[in-house]
């Protein structure tokens, strides 16, 4: 401690307390600075004790209430009370020992009590638990506990991938619902969109039709007003006439064109039905000739 020690004088440094002896009996307590002794009279500086904080941390391995094996990293903080101290000097022959052996009993007769994830959420409660007996015993001989940590909770290590492998699969459950729903969702709109996309084709091709129906509705009207002994029906076969050249002037300037032609004459447009019904009624009467 950087104290200077002679037959007639001592020095106790700061923060620090000295234990002053008369003829080996505990005679008084030296504050820091400089102290003179008459040797012939007994007295001596026996010792000194440090006032400042201490640190001890202390491992300990123990079990949870779920059979598992931990080992918790605990930091004890405590320092000699001055007016107590000649108790602490001579009452304990090795205080972190003590203090040691304390840590083991409170935290053994606890820990056993919980499960491991209890442990984890109350270790708080655990250091409470020590501070307060290691107080109760500890402030008898002098020394005051001024902090206890619990710095770390070490599971054995196949424990510990135990747990990380169920937090994973946890969360890998999570994310396949949430996958789940957002694809649930993309179908749903997706159903959504086409049946609005049928609705709207429908719609336009209803008033596609509907503007083809007003258009050739006007253009004989027109024509028939303008021409006169002229019918519907022969402007409609103008028209499906004109339609029918239109549909051959397209097709022919396409010259990637796969379209094949059936003999026919534009005059037959009109009356493809009654071609079809001839020609079915022709192959039957040929079938029953042959018969």
């Amino acid at each position: 401690m950087g104290n200077a020690f002679c037959i007639f004088c001592g020095c106790v440094d700061q923060a620090s307390i000295g234990v002053v002896e008369r003829w080996g009996r505990f005679e008084k307590l030296a504050e820091p600075g400089l102290h003179f002794f008459n040797p012939f009279a007994g007295e001596c500086l026996a010792g000194v004790l440090s006032t400042r904080i201490n640190s001890l941390d202390v491992r300990i391995e123990t079990k949870t209430k779920d059979n598992v094996f931990v080992q918790l990293l605990c930091s004890i903080q405590y320092r000699i009370i001055k007016r107590n101290a000649d108790d602490a000097f001579y009452e304990l022959q090795n205080p972190k020992e003590q203090i040691q052996a304390y840590v083991f009993d409170v935290v053994r007769a606890i820990v056993p009590r919980m499960n491991l994830d209890e442990l984890f959420e109350q270790k708080g409660e655990v250091a409470k638990s020590v501070l307060e007996e290691l107080e109760k015993v500890m402030g008898a001989y002098g020394f005051s506990i001024e902090h206890i940590l619990m710095v770390d909770i070490i599971p054995d290590p196949a424990v510990r991938k135990a747990m990380n492998e169920i937090n994973a699969a946890q969360r890998l459950q999570l994310a396949s619902v949430y996958k789940g729903e957002a694809e649930k969702i993309f179908q749903v709109k997706k159903a959504e969109a086409e049946a609005e996309s049928k609705y709207l084709g429908g719609v336009g091709v209803a008033r596609q039709r509907q503007a083809i129906t007003d258009g050739l509705r006007e253009n004989i009207l027109n024509f028939s007003h303008k021409v006169e002994g002229t019918s519907a029906k022969e402007v409609m076969d103008l028209i499906m006439i004109t339609q029918y050249f239109d549909t051959i002037k397209d097709l022919g300037n396409s010259s990637k064109n796969t379209t094949v032609f059936i003999p026919h004459g534009p005059g037959h447009v009109r009356d493809i039905g009654d071609q079809i019904r001839n020609g079915m009624m022709e192959a039957a009467s040929a079938q029953v000739h042959v018969e």
